[in-house]
């Protein structure tokens, strides 16, 4: 309940701010767990995010009953077993982007900073991304890795060789500019 007061917060502030804002409400977020017994992907659509081009404040929110697998069974165990999402309901990053120019369009290498918050242990992240500015719109893509033991995500041993303990997230979110 803290970290959903909190993220709220970060977003309100984000939006009151006289800088250029945008916000994303169709985020995307994938994970890819590649394990001896078997590889398991899982999609979120339901990603909503906040930035704020004069300050790089960046907010995402992730709730965790939105990732859909192939399997039910899959989607069963992840939020029953692993992400215990009645308890963790949803995941957040709050930090800065760095390293862009706001006044140049097309590709541009940047690193967002900042907490990112998964089953309700926060550890700080240095994320290295993507940035594509064009008209009205801003397009973020990044790839980083998340250790589950960072995160006290427990692995129980007799699914140790179907879940690697480290999975790779990818990242991909359009941002359209708040109209004011």
């Amino acid at each position: 309940m803290k970290n959903i007061i909190l993220t709220i917060f970060c977003l309100l502030t984000l939006v009151t701010a006289r800088a250029q804002n945008y916000k994303t409400e169709t985020g995307e977020v994938v994970f890819f767990s590649s394990a001896p017994v078997e590889d398991i992907k899982a999609k979120n659509n339901a990603v909503t995010g906040l930035f704020n081009t004069e300050t790089g404040s960046l907010a995402f929110l992730v709730p965790i009953k939105a990732f859909r697998f192939p399997k039910s069974l899959m989607q069963q165990h992840f939020n029953e077993k692993f992400m215990e999402s009645d308890t963790y309901p949803e995941a957040t990053f709050d930090g800065k982007l760095t390293g862009y120019s706001q006044s140049e369009t097309g590709s541009q290498d940047a690193r967002a900073k900042g907490k990112l918050t998964i089953h309700g242990v926060t550890v700080n992240y240095d994320i290295s991304g993507t940035l594509l500015i064009e008209g009205d719109q801003i397009k973020m893509e990044a790839v980083f890795p998340v250790k589950l033991e960072d995160h006290d995500i427990q692995i129980p041993s007799v699914l140790f060789y179907n879940i690697a303990e480290e999975v790779e997230v990818t990242a991909n979110f359009v941002f359209e500019e708040i109209k004011k």
